[in-house]
């Protein structure tokens, strides 16, 4: 697929490198030449400086025959603009742009193509956002992760000793667990994956991803860990806008203290919140944690700009007696430093907002893309279609169908059924199938299963 990139920001370099390696024709645009000098040094991508919404800089990128136009860059209007131009003079078939303002997100008759022809809008403050209330409303868990509309979910959690399952084999969780069907779909011990099979035993501290029905994922979660009580207060670092949109959306469910140390910001946050408390002052000041009680918060946040004092305040307030602590960190180098360690859940704005990008470059009907484990892993959720003489998938037992080494299938959706993936579950033509894949390297042979063909050999 031939993709051009505008903006070699945070956000466009990531999604460079993701597709770099898997043979897509990547071309990235931005004005900062020393940026795309570094990037070429890394990948194999062609890069062109200039400004990415002028016409020129769009041909010399290559506009004419592109399959997808991806603008990131720091301003909406030039993302915005890209899109109109990629459109009106060169007919790129997919266009994708990154939006933050809610002055414009809030008027969705602004994106058609009679006005601004962007076919597929990403807010990744919103989407960093969805992803922490997640992780509010299942203590315990790493990571949360929807599919089918949220029928189904894929859950991280850490083995502790003392679960029921710890020590068993995965065929005792039928048993442990009845009326919940479950799937394990990964075990990564020590940093290595582990292939689940029946007589796979759970140690602690393995990271077991597991596939059940949303309304299982707790009952699921008590078979490997002591449960988290429920959350009741939350304290947030920073009021920009992943602040207020989580603040904004959780207030009249938790006890919510929201800190920021500006003071305009904070008389904007206290005339937008109803119930929340805003406090002025700084995060990572010990007197101030101290006396708002943060032994007593159940999750502390730390979600500024600046990802060292995120660390810092996540840091203190964990020694401080936060029951639980998350920080928005950026480099992945800071994150694997101190995930597990001192704070909890380690939070990368761009593995939140690459999925959602991927779910659009993806050959074969793929609806759904989430990049796991800093990039190395994914899971999706593909339709299968057509028949079993057109399909690879359809019409066969998940044991008949050759899957690449490290990948499983750990359960389908049928219309509003779920189905948890076993060896004799036949797989049927519109079937939603969310997968893992502990290598995204075998993300063709994926892609390949689910195209239709004439005749497959």
């Amino acid at each position: 697929m031939k993709i051009i990139i505008l903006g070699a920001g945070q956000v466009g370099s990531s999604v460079a490198a993701n597709l770099a390696s898997e043979a897509n024709d990547i071309t990235v645009v931005d004005e900062n030449s020393a940026v795309l000098h570094d990037l070429q040094d890394r990948l194999d991508i062609r890069t062109v400086t200039g400004h990415a919404s002028h016409p020129d800089t769009l041909a010399q990128a290559g506009a004419d025959d592109a399959d997808l136009v991806l603008a990131v860059t720091s301003s909406d209007e030039t993302n915005m603009i890209a899109c109109q131009v990629a459109y009106t003079l060169y007919h790129t078939p997919t266009k994708i742009a990154r939006v933050r303002s809610l002055e414009y997100l809030n008027h969705s008759r602004l994106f058609t193509n009679e006005a601004l022809p962007v076919d597929v809008l990403i807010s990744p403050e919103q989407l960093v956002t969805d992803y922490i209330e997640r992780l509010i409303e299942n203590p315990g868990a790493l990571q949360v992760l929807d599919f089918a509309g949220g029928r189904v979910q894929l859950v991280a959690v850490r083995a502790y000793h003392g679960g029921p399952l710890v020590g068993h084999e995965l065929r005792d969780l039928k048993e442990h667990i009845p009326g919940a069907d479950a799937r394990v779909a990964a075990i990564f011990r020590g940093g290595k994956h582990i292939v689940p099979t029946g007589d796979t035993v759970i140690e602690v501290d393995d990271e077991v991803f597991f596939v059940a029905a949303r309304k299982h994922i707790r009952r699921v979660m008590s078979e490997l860990r002591k449960l988290d009580k429920p959350v009741k207060r939350v304290m947030l670092a920073g009021g920009g806008n992943i602040g207020m949109r989580l603040a904004t959306s959780i207030e009249n469910r938790y006890q919510i203290k929201i800190i920021e140390h500006n003071e305009e910001r904070t008389r904007c946050l206290s005339e937008t919140l109803d119930r929340a408390i805003v406090l002025l002052g700084d995060a990572a000041d010990e007197e101030l944690l101290l006396e708002e009680n943060i032994e007593n918060a159940d999750v502390f946040c730390a979600l500024t700009n600046d990802e060292e004092a995120n660390i810092l305040s996540a840091m203190l307030a964990k020694r401080l007696g936060a029951r639980k602590v998350m920080s928005l960190i950026n480099r992945a180098s800071y994150a694997n430093l101190v995930q597990s360690q001192t704070i909890d859940i380690a939070i990368s704005p761009q593995q939140a907002t690459i999925g959602s990008l991927l779910a659009h470059v993806r050959r074969g009907d793929v609806v759904v893309v989430h990049s796991l484990r800093r990039g190395a892993a994914e899971a999706i959720e593909a339709v299968a279609h057509g028949d079993r003489s057109s399909s690879r998938v359809v019409g066969r037992a998940i044991e008949e169908i050759k899957l690449p080494q490290g990948t499983t299938i750990g359960a389908i959706v049928r219309g509003e059924e779920v189905i948890i993936a076993h060896h004799d579950s036949v797989i049927e033509s519109d079937d939603h199938v969310i997968l893992f894949l502990s290598d995204k390297k075998c993300i063709q042979e994926v892609e390949r299963l689910f195209q239709v063909g004439v005749t497959f050999f």
